[in-house]
């Protein structure tokens, strides 16, 4: 996500003829300096102390907010993550400035205003949003900005910022991580190749034309909220405005109609297919390639000349 925002900044500091800066907060991670600068960051602002080991939000709170108001830049963007979403209001509410979240664009206008674009109204529209404070501050949704390839030539220009920290003064502290482990089929949002279903696919038991579809193409099962909504499907591979933002080289959906909302968390994937039986399904507008006729018979066709094929890598 940071690497995604870089590369948008990058776009936006070039319009702008400002400079671009990345902020590292963490424990021992100067090395992640390097890979900063070679993705557009020009300065990077690095503050690292034993106790910033985990994300701590008081104590990220404070630092990124008293760095905001020494350095005053025009724009700060922060990542829609777990973590981007609860710092960013926090930062926001202490500097008192706007904060439009979860942006799916970012431009800039005549007046070198920032317009920040996302779903409104239960995603019905695209709302393009102006800030009336400074600086002007958004999140951004993962998947929706292209990683810029890197630049390894880029030496990092580092400024250290110290930080006094007391460990007394943190209301909170992480006593422990437990991690969910998934099937890395079901991990839609780091899959090259998804195949999504629709209520169009019919049945439950007929979500198994999506899983051998995929296994065929080395890829990832989603699904629209329809399906989630009626338990055919779990909420991680709910693809679209409620669910995860990808981003795969290939995305073939099946029975999908194509609402707004669904749209929102897929159109940025670099290959559409879409299937459906009805020739004036929304998703067609998108799709690179669509075909109109009963998914029932045409997945499974699919699928038998793919597996007489040499199954893709998900990673290439």
């Amino acid at each position: 996500m940071s690497l995604e925002l870089l590369g948008e900044g990058t776009r936006l500091a070039k319009t702008l003829g400002e400079e671009l800066s990345a902020v590292l907060i963490g424990s021992e991670v100067t090395k992640l300096a390097k890979p900063l600068a070679a993705h557009g960051a020009k300065k990077i602002y690095l503050v690292e102390h034993e106790l910033l080991k985990n994300y701590v939000t008081d104590i990220h709170t404070d630092i990124l907010s008293a760095l905001v108001a020494r350095y005053k830049p025009s724009i700060v963007l922060i990542g829609a993550t777990i973590n981007g979403r609860d710092l960013a209001p926090r930062v926001a509410a202490r500097l008192r400035i706007g904060l439009t979240a979860d942006c799916t664009g970012l431009e800039i206008d005549g007046e070198r205003r920032l317009i920040q674009i996302r779903p409104a109204f239960g995603g019905n529209i695209m709302a393009s949003i102006i800030s009336q404070t400074r600086p002007q501050m958004a999140t951004v949704r993962p998947r929706v900005m292209k990683t810029p390839k890197p630049d390894e030539s880029r030496e990092p220009q580092i400024e250290r910022v110290e930080v006094n920290l007391n460990p007394v003064a943190t209301r909170a502290k992480v006593l422990e991580k437990v991690k969910q482990l998934s099937k890395a089929s079901e991990k839609i949002e780091e899959a090259h190749i998804i195949v999504s279903c629709g209520k169009g696919i019919g049945r439950q038991e007929d979500l198994k034309l999506a899983y051998e579809l995929a296994e065929a193409l080395g890829g990832a099962v989603g699904g629209s909220r329809p399906l989630v909504d009626c338990g055919w499907l779990p909420h991680h591979q709910q693809v679209g405005q409620s669910g995860k933002t990808v981003s795969p080289r290939l995305y073939i959906a099946l029975g999908i109609s194509g609402s707004i909302q669904h749209r929102i968390g897929m159109q940025s994937s670099e290959i559409i297919i879409a299937i459906n039986k009805d020739p004036e399904a929304p998703i067609f507008s998108i799709a690179d390639l669509g075909i109109v006729g009963d998914l029932s018979q045409i997945a499974p066709k699919l699928t038998e000349q793919l597996r007489g094929l040499d199954k893709p890598s998900n990673q290439h």
